[in-house]
């Protein structure tokens, strides 16, 4: 059996992984799992992932889950190009040390505007208007980290050349600007590195991947964004919850 990728391309680090794959030529077979749908507490994706989370990666009976540890694997596996992810000790090191970071300042915060403006209303919730400025401040404040300490003066996250962590970093940015919050502007030191990280990516392929979360803000307007089962209401209502 080939490898398979169980993605939703609404998800920020699924975007990654089906980006980094196509970009690297590694063929896979797309299972998407759309949790707008409810199709990831279903008892036959708790067969793949009994954490239900998507990405979720697998290859024979090999099964992976979160996005760094599947960027790692494919990038290991595959033996893409050593800029994604260097042999070299130290610049390896500065990709993990980024990641590690994102996966404490960045996941949890940048993807709370869409969850505002989009999902929590299509089950009736409404966040509090302090809750969204508290979010929008750390917002703020991790890019101005994200500039100052992991851009610097180099020309990508984790050192001259893109690697996972742009990948991860730019997918995760894009999630506010998707529903109106342009991170971008008024940054223009952000705003080259995206230009270079999407120049190197590719427009085409960037298209076709970003798709579903570019047009999600239309939809919610038109109403046209299913309405989540009630199965996975209480999954949803856990993750509102979480917003500080």
């Amino acid at each position: 059996m080939g490898l398979e990728l169980y993605l939703d391309m609404l998800s920020q680090p699924c975007r990654a992984v089906s980006i980094f794959a196509k970009k690297n030529g590694i063929p896979f077979k797309l299972c998407t799992t759309e949790v707008f749908k409810g199709q990831h507490p279903s008892k036959e994706f708790f067969q793949i992932n009994s954490l239900r989370r998507v990405p979720t990666l697998k290859d024979g009976d090999f099964i992976l889950t979160e996005s760094s540890a599947i960027l790692i694997y494919l990038s290991s596996k595959y033996q893409t190009a050593d800029h994604w992810y260097p042999s070299d000790l130290r610049a390896r090191a500065r990709v993990h040390e980024y990641l590690g970071w994102h996966a404490d300042c960045i996941r949890g915060t940048f993807g709370v505007p869409l969850w505002t403006q989009v999902m929590a209303p299509l089950i009736g919730v409404h966040v509090p208007e302090e809750k969204v400025q508290r979010n929008k401040t750390f917002m703020d404040l991790a890019l101005q980290q994200l500039e100052e300490k992991f851009l610097g003066d180099r020309a990508f996250v984790a050192g001259q050349q893109v690697s996972l962590a742009d990948l991860m970093a730019l997918e995760e940015l894009l999630q506010p600007v998707a529903v109106g919050c342009d991170l971008f502007e008024g940054r223009p030191r952000l705003a080259a590195w995206r230009e270079r990280v999407e120049a190197f990516l590719g427009s085409d392929l960037l298209q076709e991947t970003r798709g579903p979360i570019l047009n999600i803000l239309e939809q919610a307007v038109n109403k046209k964004v299913p309405t989540p089962p009630p199965e996975v209401h209480p999954c949803m209502l856990l993750r509102i919850s979480r917003i500080p």
